[in-house]
């Protein structure tokens, strides 16, 4: 099994739960007219976010600056220049939410990964 999984597995249910209620709060919004959060959600919890998160993860681990950075540099990418892609494409816009809150929302659930990891390992290698 790989050293990450269990955190990778984590992550994926601590980010489908925080769909959830953004999805409840209404902070983006699908341009399709049905809401579904299987079709529109859930695709970006296990579609690029969690590989992403695990690959930063792995590259970085025991090193917390660089793994804050390059998570940084990952998810500004993806706020400040992907969601107006998506926005344009017609696929998703921020609706309650700004660019800077968004970035907030999804940035912080590094440190939870990483924090996730951290006691894994110190509690596995007791």
């Amino acid at each position: 099994m790989n050293r990450y999984s269990i955190a990778g597995a984590f992550i994926v249910l601590f980010e489908i739960i925080n769909h959830l209620y953004g999805h409840k709060k209404k902070w983006w919004k699908f341009y399709d007219k049905r809401r579904s959060f299987v079709r529109d959600e859930l695709p970006f919890d296990i579609g690029p976010y969690m590989p992403m998160s695990l690959w930063i993860l792995k590259y970085s681990y025991g090193n917390l600056k660089k793994y804050a950075l390059m998570n940084a540099i990952a998810n500004g990418i993806f706020t400040f220049i992907g969601m107006p892609i998506l926005k344009k494409m017609k696929i998703i816009r921020l609706y309650r939410l700004n660019y800077l809150q968004f970035f907030i929302y999804i940035h912080y659930k590094s440190y939870v990964l990483y924090g996730f990891q951290y006691l894994y390992e110190k509690i596995k290698n007791k």
